[in-house]
Order: structure tokens, then C-alpha cells, then sequence
């Protein structure tokens, strides 16, 4: 296929940045989602863990990218169950 070879590519250089870019969402893509499965908090089997939300430690950080809070001291006044 035409443009997909590394004899095509070097005929055609714009088209690196392409390819480049979107391998890199490519990768992102499947660490975001190899992530996903390894956290906990994601409910994926509701038989074994209906109620995730419930696990939430007071001070655990559960967002992704969060650059202006510092969850390590966190404290909410909420009631203890």
C-alpha cells in the first residue's frame, strides 16, 4: 500500500508527523484503557463489587490528572460508616 512503506515515507516526509501523531494517540488509547482495568474504583463486574464508590479511602486520589489539589491532605467532613 502506497505511503505505508519506508521507501513511500521518504518519497513523502510530510507524512511522518501523521504517522506519528497518531500513533502516539494510539498508545495513549491503550494505556488509558490497560489502566482502567487495573483500578479498582471501575465497577466491571457488578456481581462482585456492586458498590465501588464505598471503597474510596477519605484522602485517595481518583482523578485522572488533578494539578491544583493535593488529595494527600484533604479532609472532608463527612460521617464515618
Amino acid at each position: 500500500m502506497q505511503g505505508l512503506t519506508m521507501k513511500s515515507l521518504r518519497a513523502h516526509y510530510s507524512l511522518v508527523p501523521l504517522f506519528a501523531c497518531v500513533g502516539g494517540g494510539a498508545l495513549f488509547a491503550t494505556y488509558y484503557l490497560y489502566r482502567l482495568t487495573q483500578n479498582l474504583d471501575a465497577s466491571w463486574n457488578r456481581g462482585k463489587n456492586p458498590h465501588p464508590w464505598t471503597n474510596v479511602k477519605e484522602n485517595q486520589q481518583t482523578k485522572f490528572f488533578s494539578p491544583t489539589i493535593d488529595y494527600s491532605q484533604l479532609k472532608h467532613p463527612r460521617p464515618e460508616y
